[in-house]
């Protein structure tokens, strides 16, 4: 079901006009006009890049400090007001949607690299700061920040969402890539969920537990996070396919010989004309894996090498090598496009992107079921995914004024979802939950979704951490 109902776990209600005045009277000396109940800036914080309906916050505020959130959350507590943290607004799942109102704290001025220490590989940064910011700032010191979810998205909103990307199969997730954090509680509390060590074995991971918990326990409001060395040569490349099934055998073959690429990502052949009519390119219009390789210059050419064997025993031509910076950009830039170029086939349209995650051994067969149902259905939805990770992305365009249309949607993504359960999978990768999938969640973790909801009433017992989100 594409529509969820409301968790037991939610107390939160939209504050009262009285109420909220008195918490902006309350905030005044702390913020000055750094919180807002302007129009336009509400709507703006009450939609991200997803399906969801837009809903927008009672009012914004603009903190700049771990203390400033802290005393606005405590002051959010004190008068039962629902709290939403927003980074810049491209979460998937509607994390950022105010469907109770409330408070917006977006964090985008906490934008500070607060301290890099290239002799330990990590960073201390502030949850505005953007990936692409950080890596500009890296740059002089031959190390890079290796989560590449594609939108230029926030450090605090790739955490609270546990975002990955192209980059996932060599470097890891957020997940890997986060030390620790400075997390303001639901009551105000400013925690520190660890240590800069590279491994700890004192106590729970509290640090695992904020990552994905999409602002439902806490705000992030800083982040040790992990570097990685540039590589001393990269190598990209494009290899056309007959099928998919050939494409994605190519995949696990290649993760079973060991082969440590850095990127493998697929696009199926709607979605190479989809990216061929978007950038003006011309790519041939099959199954099409996108590949990288990082290492030095010997293995970068032997992995090559190995990969394109590999690739030609699966029916693989077409390849297109790109060595130089500005080719590989390019490459990439259309990989990244993709879901903008799927969404060009059918202008004026609106778009469901899904994104379901299944073991290596069951995505060929995953991806083929699926494309049959979308034939059958009679959907324009384009494939694309991070396959090295199993994980794999529909862009889905509907008419959201069709009720038939919209019918056709729900049953479809309820059986694409139904699919990756059964195979052993997850409803999501790497967007999340936000509201638009807590209906599987049961379905996924049974009894342990009970304790996730224990978890959430016991540390926010008001419900005010952006209420209506995950559980």
């Amino acid at each position: 079901m594409l529509s969820t109902s409301t968790s037991s776990v939610e107390q939160s209600s939209r504050p009262s006009a009285a109420t909220l005045q008195a918490l902006l009277n309350e905030l005044e000396p702390v913020l000055g006009k750094r919180i807002t109940t302007a129009a336009g800036i509400r709507e703006q914080h009450g939609h991200d890049e997803s399906w969801h309906h837009p809903a927008a916050p009672d009012a914004v505020c603009f903190p700049h400090s771990t203390e400033e959130v802290s005393a606005v959350v405590n002051a959010c507590a004190a008068h039962h007001v629902p709290v939403i943290p927003y980074g810049v607004g491209t979460s998937i799942e509607g994390q950022i949607i105010a469907d109770q109102g409330g408070l917006c704290i977006d964090l985008s001025a906490m934008n500070a690299i607060i301290e890099v220490r290239p002799e330990d590989m990590d960073a201390t940064v502030q949850p505005g700061v953007t990936r692409t910011q950080l890596n500009t700032d890296l740059r002089a010191t031959g190390l890079f920040f290796s989560v590449d979810p594609g939108a230029d998205a926030s450090m605090g909103g790739m955490a609270s969402t546990r975002a990955s990307g192209t980059n996932t199969v060599r470097y890891g997730t957020i997940r890997e890539n986060v030390l620790s954090m400075t997390v303001v509680m639901p009551d105000g509390r400013i925690v520190e969920t660890g240590t800069r060590a590279r491994k700890s074995a004192a106590g729970y991971d509290l640090t695992h537990l904020m990552i994905g918990a999409e602002g439902t326990l806490g705000i992030i409001t800083e982040l040790n996070v992990k570097l990685h060395g540039l590589p001393e040569a990269i190598s990209s490349a494009t290899v056309a396919f007959e099928d998919v099934t050939g494409a994605v055998n190519a995949v696990i073959a290649s993760i079973q010989y060991g082969i440590p690429m850095a990127r493998i990502e697929l696009m199926d052949a709607l979605a190479m004309r989809a990216v061929n009519d978007f950038s003006q390119l011309d790519y041939a219009e099959k199954p099409t894996l996108f590949l990288e390789f990082h290492g030095t210059h010997a293995g970068v050419k032997e992995q090559a090498e190995t990969m394109a064997e590999l690739c030609q025993e699966f029916g693989g031509s077409h390849f297109a090598w790109a060595t130089q910076e500005e080719d590989r950009q390019q490459l990439w830039q259309a990989r990244h496009d993709a879901a903008y170029a799927a969404k060009a086939l059918r202008p004026g349209m609106e778009f469901l992107a899904t994104d379901i995650c299944v073991p290596i051994s069951q995505l060929a067969e995953c991806i083929e079921e699926t494309q049959k149902d979308v034939a059958d259905s009679g959907l324009i939805a384009p494939l694309l995914g991070h396959v090295g990770d199993g994980n794999f992305h529909l862009v889905i365009a509907v008419d959201r004024e069709s009720e038939e249309e919209l019918a056709i949607l729900d049953a479809f993504n309820q059986r694409l979802i139904e699919r990756a359960l059964a195979a052993g999978g997850t409803c999501t990768g790497e967007h999340g939950i936000g509201t638009g999938k807590r209906t599987y969640m049961d379905a996924e973790h049974g009894e342990g979704w009970a304790v996730m909801r224990t978890i959430k009433t016991t540390l926010d017992p008001l419900g005010i951490m952006n209420p209506g989100k995950l559980v």
